[in-house]
């Protein structure tokens, strides 16, 4: 099961890929249930997913695909919540609300890393989440929630099918998700097209208390996340320690605009449990 362990260091620092503990989690008190308190007695609001497919989820599944931040009494939510503070403090600080998770390499946990990290701020009393499958190619989020949806980017951009045809509501209060549909393997030309950029826009303006997650391919294993890059506020980049050659974490960070690189999500893998990371800033 996934540990996070984490603290900030510049990018420009030499990456410490052995990781490092952290003490009590911040915030963890901003933590609301997913389901039965409502606004007045708790002081959160839940929006209305009217206009949002409904799925319901498998939590054993789910927590089994190592989505531990579904179920917060699980030890490895409160490091989660730490890279949650400190996503919001950089991003506080900067101004925006986007932000592209993605790898130097495929393989590393991106996401794993995005897909937990929109359950926890789903979590907050103050924000509500959107989880979006930019890797046209797969569509693996749908996989790690454990559901099927038969619409996602690729419809929107070519077959003009509606953006509220692609949202599903994982019944789960605060998040809702795009993925599924249609893949398609020549996917830089259509995550860089306007209509893409009109869509971030939408996503990015509609709502301001959301922050919205884009899973986007791995930056060395084609032009995808170089095509999407310009178009979001900020990226965090995932890799697993012990594994990605430093020389590529290097090589990734140079072809990505360095002013939007929050850090460094490091993915551990010990003997006999598996450790998940921590953030490195790349202020």
């Amino acid at each position: 099961m996934p540990e996070l362990q984490g603290t900030l260091k510049k990018l420009s620092d030499e990456p410490s890929l052995a990781g490092s503990s952290v003490g009590e989690s911040p915030l963890s008190e901003g933590d609301r249930p997913w389901q039965g308190e409502r606004s007045r007695n708790n002081g959160w609001v839940s929006p209305s997913y009217t206009h949002s497919r409904q799925v319901t989820l498998n939590e054993e599944l789910v927590v089994e695909n190592r989505c531990v931040a579904l179920r917060s009494e699980l030890p490895e939510v409160d490091y989660y919540r730490v890279l949650r503070t400190q996503i919001l403090q950089l991003t506080q600080k900067s101004g925006g609300n986007t932000i592209m998770i993605t790898s130097p390499l495929a393989g590393e946990g991106k996401t794993l890393t995005a897909v937990n990290l929109a359950l926890t701020f789903a979590r907050d009393f103050k924000k509500t989440a959107l989880l979006v499958d930019c890797d046209l190619r797969k569509q693996q989020v749908q996989e790690f929630l454990g559901f099927r949806s038969s619409r996602g980017l690729v419809d929107y951009l070519l077959y003009d099918c509606p953006v509220s045809d692609l949202m599903i509501w994982p019944g789960i209060e605060k998040l809702t998700v795009i993925s599924g549909g249609r893949t398609m393997e020549e996917s830089t030309e259509l995550l860089g097209s306007p209509r893409m950029q009109a869509l971030v826009t939408e996503m990015k303006t509609r709502y301001p208390d959301r922050y919205v997650f884009f899973d986007v391919p791995a930056v060395l294993d084609g032009a995808d996340a170089l095509a999407f890059a310009p178009l979001v506020d900020h990226i965090l980049l995932t890799v697993r320690a012990g594994s990605t050659p430093q020389a590529e974490i290097r090589k990734a960070a140079a072809l990505l605009p360095r002013e939007k690189i929050l850090g460094l999500v490091l993915n551990r893998e010990d003997k006999g449990k598996n450790k998940k990371s921590r953030i490195n800033s790349g202020k």
